[in-house]
């Protein structure tokens, strides 16, 4: 099962996906308010059922679906594929050491991406930062998690990236990857235990960047080559923090593009991962 949130003229409002079509949630009953009260239930799936029950399907044409998100934190684990280490290696050569050894240290490198008001959803545009001159989406398999740490759900994610502002000093990956339009998720969030996502080693995730009509850049990967666990990354990410509203973990990158390669404004960054679908957002440059 799949959930989204969705906006109808001035009204939003939480559905399932189903094909072509949304069928809205009725929240009138009072329990269950927002897409993140259905994420902590015991089984989000049988809420949703129950809510959308009877409800008549509006075509995708006549909605616009929205982030999924709420009030959740965004964080992000990186070094977890081979191909990230050796991007993140030939960045900077200062901190080439640290990059290889946390690629097979027991804790992960984990740090906070974004907050609900810097996350943009399908179809709005993702931002370079005007102080940056080298920037790459970064696709991600993303975890979706309840307060208690439950593995909940799976979306898409795209970490966008300063390269050379981090590549300039490592301290710096706070301003390389945190600022206003810099995470972009959706677009929709599939259920844990839907049948809907392969074998967690099996996911297949694709990226193509479009310029000007054209392909500028495409590859895939799957998670098969991941070197954590799903469990293994949400265990370090809950040791001595809370999440009351529960979060979303972005699991890392394994689709890098060539060092001569740069995102430019007007580009088409589309990300397909299996069991959800595609996130498409176009990348502009400038003011917030």
């Amino acid at each position: 099962m799949k959930l989204a949130k969705f906006r109808q003229g001035s009204a939003v409002g939480v559905a399932r996906l189903d094909g072509d079509s949304v069928i809205p949630l009725d929240f009138s009953g009072g329990q269950y308010v927002s897409l993140a009260d259905i994420l902590e239930a015991e089984e989000p799936h049988e809420v949703a059922a129950m809510l959308s029950a009877g409800a008549a399907p509006i075509p995708l044409s006549q909605v616009k679906l929205l982030a999924p998100i709420d009030h959740q934190e965004v964080w992000a684990a990186g070094v977890t594929y081979k191909r990230s280490k050796t991007a993140r290696m030939e960045e900077s050569e200062a901190a080439a050491d640290c990059y290889d050894r946390v690629y097979v240290s027991p804790r992960p490198e984990l740090f906070l991406k974004s907050t609900p008001h810097r996350v943009v959803g399908p179809g709005e545009p993702v931002r370079i930062r005007q102080d940056s001159q080298w920037n790459v989406p970064e696709p991600e398999l993303t975890l979706v998690l309840d307060s208690r740490m439950r593995l909940v759900g799976f979306t898409i994610g795209n970490d966008m990236s300063s390269r050379d502002i981090e590549g300039e000093n490592p301290l710096y990956l706070p301003q390389a990857k945190v600022y206003n339009a810099s995470c972009a998720l959706g677009p929709c969030i599939t259920l844990h235990h839907s049948g809907e996502m392969p074998p967690s080693y099996k996911i297949g995730i694709a990226m193509v960047v479009r310029r000007d009509g054209q392909v500028a850049f495409k590859d895939k990967i799957t998670t098969a080559e991941l070197a954590r666990t799903f469990e293994d990354l949400i265990e370090w990410l809950a040791r001595d923090n809370s999440f009351p509203h529960g979060a979303f973990l972005l699991t890392g990158t394994g689709i890098i593009p060539p060092n001569v390669f740069t995102l430019l404004p007007g580009d088409i960054v589309d990300i397909a991962i299996d069991g959800i679908g595609t996130l498409s957002n176009p990348v502009v440059q400038g003011e917030a």
